[in-house]
């Protein structure tokens, strides 16, 4: 009769991803970088679990100029979520140690996953929403132009070059989400199964 228990060795790295998923929510888990000539020493904005952080008042008046809304924490609904969204996963991971039932940590992945998905999708409208919906009466205005930053990636936005990637916190989440990934294919032998094909 097949097993549905887990390996010690998942039992530890579930525990190492509670572990990640906790460290995220104390430092910045996404960064939107901006070099331009007038800003040699570049700008950044930091992306926290549950506020906006870095040059955040700089960023705010120059797109003023362009027409873009400020930044402000208290206007974004997910960084009152994301913390509680983070602090379950990390509860879920460490109780599927002990639930230890690999089923359940699949059924865990495909949320990770959903949720992974639904974070981009959002973080893209939200990016959409700021670069083009601009005040008509703004001091600068470019025809045709929009200022959405990259997803991830680089961007050209007129004489500012944006850069868009993961901060430590986002690099603890796609760690998490890495293993998770690990845990899946040796609990449900896919290694194995792949090289018998």
């Amino acid at each position: 009769m097949e097993t549905t228990k887990l390996a010690l060795v998942s039992k530890i790295f579930l525990f190492i991803i509670a572990g990640l998923f906790i460290g995220s929510l104390f430092v910045p888990m996404w960064q939107i970088d901006l070099d331009a000539p007038q800003y040699p020493e570049g700008l950044v904005l930091k992306l926290h679990a549950n506020k906006i952080g870095g040059d955040v008042e700089i960023i705010n008046g120059l797109n003023h100029y362009i027409g873009m809304a400020t930044l402000h924490t208290e206007n974004f609904i997910e960084f009152k979520i994301l913390p509680y969204v983070i602090g379950a996963f990390a509860l879920i991971s460490l109780a599927l140690i002990f639930i230890n039932n690999r089923k359940f940590v699949l059924a865990f992945f495909g949320t990770f996953i959903l949720f992974v998905i639904l974070a981009g999708v959002d973080f893209y409208r939200w990016n959409y929403e700021y670069g083009h919906n601009l005040d008509p009466n703004a001091a600068i205005k470019v025809p045709g132009m929009a200022y959405q930053p990259p997803l991830i990636g680089y961007k050209q936005l007129l004489n500012f070059g944006a850069y868009s990637v993961p901060d430590i916190g986002g690099w603890f989440l796609i760690a998490a989400g890495a293993m998770l990934f690990y845990i899946v294919f040796k609990e449900f032998n896919l290694f194995k199964k792949k090289q018998t094909i």
